[in-house]
């Protein structure tokens, strides 16, 4: 009671507003990940696959049907940026993982184990624990305020290694490795996104100042950060469309989020020099790390005896059903 106690008396209104938008685009974003690769493999079924460079699924209403509620759970996400930390805001993806992998459970028949179960409540812990420990973000009063952090040395010492690292992957491994190294493709996203988060911070409370009173999109940054967060939103678009594509969603999301969480961690405290509750906050997010490791591991293991047999006979319907694999090989094998 008295640690709710203090997360009442600390919490600002903002913080508050900013972890209902989070939660929301949680379900949102959980759910887009399911009907978008229903939508994809229905699309790969009649077309050329998005995961060897199709846009077939371009043409498939379900899939419209996920980037909608997809875009829903983004545009909540965005607007919690503007009121929140990116360090409250961003860890809280987790609960989308947990969305993700019960109705994957419930649509895509891929099992939740008894520890899969676990995971989800270490993601809820964790998660818990990165609300009731949210750190108070410093008053910015202009979107020029924000420009000179992002122009500081430190963060665009960061920017560039990530834009090297990003085009390196794009013209260097993902022709090679793309099919059959899901970290390829999820590194290239991942990379991108930290960038993208600190610019939709920008935008967003530039946005809140203007509808406040206080008129941003008089300055030249708004419109640079804006250029930015496009930029950067449809690269991570064209790229999570091929892991899911190729890989299966109980991994892709997962690892998805760790990398991006991770990557958007570091650079929100190189950007923001987020105060000493960090080290509370990565204690949660270590927490939300397992319980994405345990979803991870179990994803294919079955309760009961009858292990091999219902992974074999699982296997099998998957193939039957979808015309193809559910499985992700670290190689690819033709056949």
């Amino acid at each position: 009671m008295a640690v709710v106690q203090k997360w009442r008396e600390g919490m600002s209104s903002d913080n508050v507003k900013g972890l209902v938008l989070a939660l929301s685009s949680s379900l949102f974003i959980g759910a887009s990940f399911i009907v978008k690769k229903k939508g994809l493999k229905k699309a790969g079924a009649s077309g050329i696959r998005a995961g060897v460079g199709g846009y077939s699924y371009l043409l498939e209403p379900l899939w419209w049907a996920g980037m909608i509620t997809m875009v829903v759970g983004e545009i909540a996400n965005f607007a919690a940026y503007a009121f929140a930390p990116a360090i409250l805001v961003t860890p809280l993806g987790a609960l989308s993982i947990i969305i993700s992998a019960v109705l994957a459970h419930i649509i895509l028949r891929e099992r939740l184990h008894t520890f899969g179960i676990l995971g989800c409540i270490l993601c809820v812990v964790g998660s818990t624990t990165i609300v009731l420990h949210a750190p108070q973000e410093r008053q910015i009063e202009s979107v020029t305020e924000v420009w000179d952090l992002a122009t500081e040395p430190g963060f665009l010492f960061y920017t560039a290694l990530v834009l090297t690292a990003v085009f390196i992957l794009i013209y260097q491994f993902v022709p090679q490795y793309g099919q059959t190294h899901i970290m390829v493709y999820i590194g290239v996203c991942s990379l991108v996104g930290s960038i993208s988060v600190m610019s939709v911070k920008a935008l967003g409370i530039a946005l809140k100042l203007t509808f406040s009173g206080t008129n941003q999109l008089v300055y030249p940054q708004t419109w640079a950060f804006t250029l930015v967060v496009i930029t950067c939103v449809l690269t991570q678009m064209n790229y999570l469309n091929k892991a899911l594509d190729t890989f299966n969603t109980a991994v892709v999301s997962p690892i998805y989020y760790v990398m991006f969480t991770s990557l958007t961690i570091l650079a929100s405290v190189i950007m923001f020099k987020s105060p000493t509750q960090i080290l509370t906050e990565m204690c949660g997010f270590v927490t939300i790390l397992s319980g994405t490791f345990l979803l991870h591991k179990t994803k294919d293991m079955a309760d009961g005896p009858g292990l091999s047999t219902s992974l074999s006979m699982r296997s099998l319907k998957h193939e039957e059903d979808d015309g193809f694999s559910e499985g992700i090989p670290l190689k690819r094998q033709d056949t």
